[in-house]
């Protein structure tokens, strides 16, 4: 097995994504996945999953958020009006003070259960994020956070091999011999939602009924074909 980084600075690097996501989503009031592409986008993401000490050990969790806003260019968090405070760097001033908390939160372990999938898979945050968002993490919460951290990688690399795989309504369709556009302009389904199904960003299972019923027409199959198990 071949780590992101030494395993000394593991510890530090789970406690700080943590405490990240903790005050992004809680402090912050942002939502995780948005918050966590903004620190995608920034490039700290990449430089973090390195293990660089600075960014996994030198920072509190508030201060590496703080450097995502700096970094990608975010002067004012949507939708709110707080008191700033300032740190020691260039990256000033209109966040909110971090609330302490005795107890962690959820959104905490989706941060510090996180960095520890990274450091052990050494994958790029960014494809990680790709095929696992944080609400799918959070659902796994209630049954994985007592959990050995090996657990939660077994579950996850399971989840990442599933999604690996082609979606019923996509094969069905290639069987078809049809196109993502002719599938749309045959069932009268956009082609945006059907490019979202295949790619699993929305559950076909939750389509409403005329939606299945239209697809599985055009591509001449039962509804329940289309359906995930």
């Amino acid at each position: 097995m071949t780590c992101a980084y030494d395993r000394s600075y593991l510890e530090d690097a789970m406690g700080n994504l943590g405490d990240m996501m903790d005050y992004a989503a809680n402090d912050c009031g942002m939502d995780k996945d948005e918050f966590f592409q903004l620190f995608i986008t920034s490039g700290l993401a990449d430089s973090f999953g390195r293990g660089e000490p600075r960014l996994v050990a030198g920072k509190s969790g508030a201060e590496l958020a703080q450097e995502v806003f700096w970094k990608v260019g975010l002067r004012e968090i949507p939708g709110r009006r707080v008191p700033g405070f300032q740190l020691p760097s260039e990256t000033a001033g209109f966040a909110p003070m971090p609330e302490f908390q005795m107890e962690k939160r959820p959104d905490y372990w989706c941060g510090w259960i996180l960095a520890y999938y990274q450091w052990e898979t050494g994958q790029r945050f960014e494809d990680i994020h790709r095929k696992i968002s944080f609400r799918e993490i959070e659902r796994l919460y209630p049954t994985l956070h007592e959990a050995p951290e090996q657990k939660f990688v077994e579950v996850l690399k399971h989840r990442m091999k599933e999604k690996n795989q082609p979606t019923r309504l996509q094969v069905l369709r290639k069987t078809a011999g049809l196109t993502q556009a002719e599938l749309s302009k045959r069932s009268q389904v956009s082609l945006r939602s059907i490019q979202m199904y295949e790619q699993r960003k929305k559950d076909v299972n939750k389509a409403q009924a005329i939606t299945l019923h239209q697809l599985a027409a055009a591509i001449g199959c039962r509804l329940e074909d289309l359906l995930e198990l």
